[in-house]
């Protein structure tokens, strides 16, 4: 082989291969990456096919590989690596990968394709259909719709939810810590210009009750007021009592006594003024919705004034005998018109000493009328056949015993006809029941178990004036009855 020089190279026939001119201005047309995923995309390398930089090398074997420069896998490496990299940074929201371009990258495939890109515009605009007009009508009727239903049920949880508010408030105001707090008791004018009613009003503050000073269709009177949250409306609701307290003077009062008396003489209609029932009446007609209650104050001293003007009035013996007639006139025909009244009306009169009792009268009913709820609500919990009273009402026992005497004791007074000291004297003498049910088993005939308790020894009073008493017979043989008997239907009353 001959050897040739070129440029300053020396090369000989054993190197006459021709090498491969490195062109770095081709492109890589397609690439493949895969991420984790195993999942594999092409992507463009280079603008054309041509250009020779790739080669098939020769070799003794039959096998051919391609053999890519260096320059060239290195550039490709990167382009690769930069690829996938902006592949991953774009991850939509269904797991999927959305490809970014770059203005570089879709420069080379416009090159390489000009028709790429306007394919993909179309399809694109396939995808992206615009709506007609009826379609972003239903659209917004929708919306609207959904929009109100989402305000409707808003407004359905915020009512109930004041409802509940209310029925809590309510509750809460029917204790009887709380409950006073909620009353408002209205005075009448004519009552706070008497001689008791600064006190009456101190009374009520006092008790934390809310005072209002109103004009009264009753004169004199006392009426009461309860606030009560209203649900509906969230506003607190005044609601009025039916209770009313009216004061009725002491000189009006014996005039429509004596009324009544002549009236109940002469069977007729008294011509000398209003008798005590029909002004009741009269009253009752004009406030139907009221429940009255009549307080007179200090009558005792009017009758003791009267007493003593008449006696220094009429000295002689005729005279007198008018004034007894007078003073039963107004002294003992009063219970007969009370009795009238309360028979016709069921209206009653209540009697005060002084004003500081009238006080008292009206706080105790102020007090009365707030707890009124609650008992009843209290009293609806309990069943029909049975007793809510404190007698009747249970017997508490302690851990440590405590209380189970008493539990005895009742069980006694259970029978008819028992009294406390009958069954104090059966307590005495045996504690529990079972050491009855014990004495019981030690005797020897059914006779002497039914006499068993009946020279027991009953105690009344204390000291000299004590006496004593025996349970006897049918009361021993009744307990003995209740103790042992097997019988469900056994009456213990019939038992002689």
């Amino acid at each position: 082989m001959g050897s040739s020089s070129r440029a300053g190279f020396c090369m000989s026939d054993r190197d006459s291969e021709q090498l491969p001119v490195i062109d770095f201005s081709q492109k890589p047309k397609t690439l493949l990456c895969s991420d984790s995923s195993d999942s594999a995309m092409t992507h463009p390398v280079s603008a054309r096919a041509a250009g020779g930089n790739v080669f098939t090398v020769s070799s003794d074997s039959e096998e051919e590989e391609v053999f890519v420069p260096l320059a060239l896998r290195l550039k490709q490496k990167a382009v690769a690596k930069s690829t996938c990299e902006s592949q991953k940074s774009s991850v939509s929201q269904n797991g999927g990968f959305k490809m970014k371009i770059s203005t570089a990258q879709s420069v080379k495939i416009v090159e390489e394709d000009p028709g790429a890109y306007g394919k993909e515009d179309e399809d694109v605009g396939i995808r992206k259909h615009k709506r007609t007009l009826e379609e972003i009508e239903a659209s917004r009727e929708e919306a609207l719709r959904r929009k109100a239903e989402r305000t409707k049920q808003h407004g359905e949880r915020e009512r109930l939810r004041a409802e509940k508010k209310a029925l809590t408030d309510a509750v809460k105001a029917m204790r009887p810590d709380e409950c006073i707090k909620h009353m408002v008791a209205v005075v009448d004018p004519g009552l706070l210009q008497m001689e008791g009613g600064g006190d009456l009003l101190t009374s009520l503050h006092t008790l934390g009750c809310s005072c209002a000073i109103e004009k009264q269709t009753l004169p004199r009177s006392v009426s009461w007021l309860r606030r009560t949250p209203c649900p509906q409306s969230r506003e607190v609701v005044c609601v009025p009592e039916a209770l009313a307290v009216l004061q009725v003077p002491v000189d009006d009062l014996i005039n429509m006594v004596h009324s009544s008396t002549q009236e109940q003489r002469s069977g007729v209609a008294s011509d000398h003024g209003v008798t005590l029932t029909s002004w009741v009446l009269r009253v009752m007609e004009r406030n139907w919705d009221r429940s009255l209650s009549l307080s007179v104050i200090d009558i005792e001293k009017y009758f003791k004034s009267q007493n003593t003007k008449n006696q220094q009035k009429f000295r002689d013996a005729v005279l007198r005998d008018e004034t007894k007639k007078r003073k039963r006139k107004d002294v003992e025909q009063l219970p007969n018109a009370l009795v009238d009244l309360q028979l016709h009306t069921g209206v009653q009169v209540h009697f005060h000493s002084t004003w500081k009792d009238f006080t008292n009268y009206v706080t105790m009913s102020t007090k009365a009328l707030a707890e009124a709820p609650f008992k009843r609500e209290r009293d609806k919990t309990g069943f029909s056949f049975c007793l809510e009273s404190e007698w009747a009402g249970g017997q508490k026992v302690e851990r440590a015993g405590k209380g189970l005497l008493q539990v005895w004791k009742r069980q006694i007074q259970q029978l008819n006809r028992v009294s406390a000291d009958m069954a104090t004297a059966i307590l005495s003498a045996y504690p529990s029941p079972q050491l009855l049910i014990q004495a019981y088993t030690h005797c020897r005939s059914e006779r002497e178990k039914a006499t068993l308790l009946s020279d027991v020894l009953i105690r009344r009073g204390e000291g000299v004036t004590s006496t004593t008493r025996r349970i006897g017979p049918e009361l021993s043989k009744r307990i003995y009855l209740l103790m042992m008997s097997s019988d469900p239907q056994q009456s213990l009353d019939s038992v002689a």
